[in-house]
């Protein structure tokens, strides 16, 4: 025992080696060198590849091939929910050793030092590559690619309009890189054109396949004030509004629902233009081949104003079946005017059929036909004589045009307005609008008009002035009117006559005035022509009665007869100012007989 108390280690034995069977004469220092040249090269600030040996939810432990491994946060893989043990991934080296000891290791600087470059490349060549979505922002959402912070627009998340964004946080999805801005380092992605892609491939295969007047089911997948958007199966299809129904539709939402499920019919397609056509009237007969067999000319329909017109209005008196009542067709009146006088969109009507082509498909109605023509028993209700109250409806020159029932018109003639007032425009004898009684004066059938008269309702005071107004008679009389070729005379009995400026000196030899009140004789009167020649002066003159018979004399002679026509008609023809030379001209002519 003393023995080994005087025993002493070896200062530099390698308990070790000494362990492990190794040789004891190996120093410390060549066992750390050889030890060390079997661990990798680690540099600081380099990306290098390692492998995952260790997952869970906080943390993330790889290894370099370095005597210790690093521990990397598990936030920096969120955007690869699918990492798992045996995964080679890119680290970048921090530190060799931390105050711990520990290898710093970081998988997001390893990202964004060869973001950019990987980013570029997806964009050239068209890559799908995989983000994570981090968050919302405004317009859209904050996606991680490859470490980078890319900006994913609302309209691009999908081929639907997206209405909740937040569902779409947290998620692992594919995206291609649309643009990238190099001076500010801004990516956008975009996960609707992957589906555009993919849609457009199926888009080809589907058109390929399609046939003019081929069924198919699709839902709807849009409703516009034009139509209806059909998807078929990854392509869209338009029924246009006209052929969602047989009848007329104001609203494509009165025929189908937004996501419903119909079957149409394919109309017609464009494959370079990727459109297609869609119906769904034609799925079922057109309505005018269901049309009741027995409808003819004559009978009566009901139905509703589906469309109005200046011309006229169209009535549906089936789903699909319309007919046309012309504006001329509601009224027997032949006044021009317009249908919306009549009816409106939405009435419900009565009508008559007037036109039936089945094999045009068109329909003409009235409903003026559901009252009795007037003029059928004109002569009943209107016989000559027969007196009424009218409405003015319209002037002219020559009359006025009124209306004494609907469909029922008449003229009075100016000249048959007034015994005794010389009426030179209706206007100023009426309104417009305006009740007048008249008689009728004559029915013309054929052409629906009647002749009326206003001053028949009076008798005529030319027969009382003939009895009054004797040539020689002298009367009262208020000078009304003054003009270059003699006065308008009011007579105090009625009637007005007309006194030449020769026959208006006064017997002091001054000239009448407009307003006097004077004496007058009368020098001619004639009934036909309802002419009254009257003198002032001839009332204080004596030996010139000059005065005229109340008729024109008659004559055996032709010629003499012709001449004193033509004498009449000059008269007439001109003014009563020259009314003395015309009656000399005349008695010369009367002498040389």
């Amino acid at each position: 025992m003393s023995d080994l108390k005087n025993v002493k280690p070896l200062d530099d034995f390698n308990w070790d080696e000494f362990e492990n069977g190794g040789s004891a004469n190996v120093s410390k220092e060549d066992l750390e060198k050889a030890y060390d040249e079997t661990l990798n090269k680690v540099t600081e600030h380099q990306v290098v590849e390692g492998t995952v040996i260790s997952v869970d939810k906080k943390e993330v432990i790889v290894n370099i091939g370095y005597k210790s491994d690093g521990i990397i946060p598990a936030s920096e893989f969120r955007y690869n929910p699918d990492l798992k043990v045996g995964d080679k991934v890119e680290v970048y080296v921090e530190n060799q050793e931390d105050v711990k000891g520990q290898l710093v290791l970081s998988h997001k600087k390893a990202r964004l030092s060869k973001s950019w470059e990987r980013v570029n490349e997806a964009l050239e060549n068209e890559e799908v590559i995989q983000g994570y979505i981090k968050c919302r922002t405004k317009g859209g959402m904050i996606v991680d690619v490859f470490g980078i912070e890319a900006f994913l627009p609302g309209s691009q998340i999908d081929v639907h309009p997206i209405r909740d964004y937040d569902i779409f946080v947290g998620k692992t999805m594919e995206f291609k890189v649309v643009k990238i801005n190099q001076e500010f380092r801004n990516v956008v992605v975009s996960h609707k054109a992957l589906i555009e892609q993919e849609l457009e491939q199926q888009r080809k295969e589907i058109i390929g396949k399609l046939e003019k007047g081929q069924i198919l089911e699709g839902t709807v997948k849009n409703i516009t004030s034009y139509g209806v958007f059909v998807d078929l199966g990854g392509v869209d299809g338009l029924i246009h509004i006209t052929d969602l129904s047989w009848g007329r539709v104001s609203d494509p939402h009165e025929v189908v629902t937004l996501d419903q499920k119909i079957n149409v019919v394919i109309l017609d397609f464009d494959e370079e233009k990727k459109r297609i056509a869609l119906g769904l009237k034609q799925l079922t007969p057109h309505p005018w081949d269901a049309l009741d067999a027995n409808l003819k000319v004559g009978d009566h329909v009901k139905g509703k104003v589906v469309v109005m017109a200046d011309y006229g209005a169209f009535v549906e008196i089936a789903p699909g079946v319309e007919g046309l009542i012309h504006v001329s067709e509601m009224s027997w009146s032949q006044h021009l005017r317009s249908a919306q006088d009549f009816m409106k969109v939405g009435d419900e009507v009565e009508a008559v059929i007037l036109t039936l082509d089945r094999a045009e498909r068109k329909m003409s109605l009235g409903i003026k036909q559901l009252k009795e023509d007037p003029w059928e028993t004109i002569e009943v209700k209107y016989p000559v004589g027969s007196k009424h109250t009218a409405k003015v409806r319209n002037f002219t020159n020559f009359g006025i045009f009124v209306e004494l029932e609907e469909g029922v018109d008449g003229l009075i003639h100016i000249s048959d307005l007034s015994w005794t007032k010389k009426v030179k425009h209706p206007s100023e004898f009426t309104t417009v609008g305006a009740d007048i009684d008249v008689v009728v004066l004559e029915i013309d059938k054929e052409n629906r008009r009647l002749s009326l008269g206003h001053k028949q309702l009076e008798a005529n005071p030319w027969d009382e002035y003939e009895a009054i107004y004797t040539p020689g008679s002298i009367h009262k009389g208020t000078i009304t009117e003054m003009m270059d070729k003699g006065a308008v005379v009011a007579l105090a009995e009625g009637g007005e006559g007309f006194a030449t400026p020769k026959h208006l000196t006064k017997e002091d030899g001054s000239m009448a005035k407009k307003g006097e009140e004077l004496d007058f004789k009368v020098i001619e009167f004639v009934k036909e022509t309802k002419r009254i020649i009257l003198s002032h002066s001839r009332t204080f003159e004596e030996g010139k009665d000059d005065v005229k018979p109340t008729a024109p004399r008659k004559h055996n002679n032709a010629g003499r007869k012709n001449e004193a026509a033509a004498i009449n008609n000059v008269a007439a023809g001109t003014s009563l100012g020259d009314i003395d030379a015309l009656a000399k001209l005349k008695a010369q002519m009367e002498g040389k007989a």
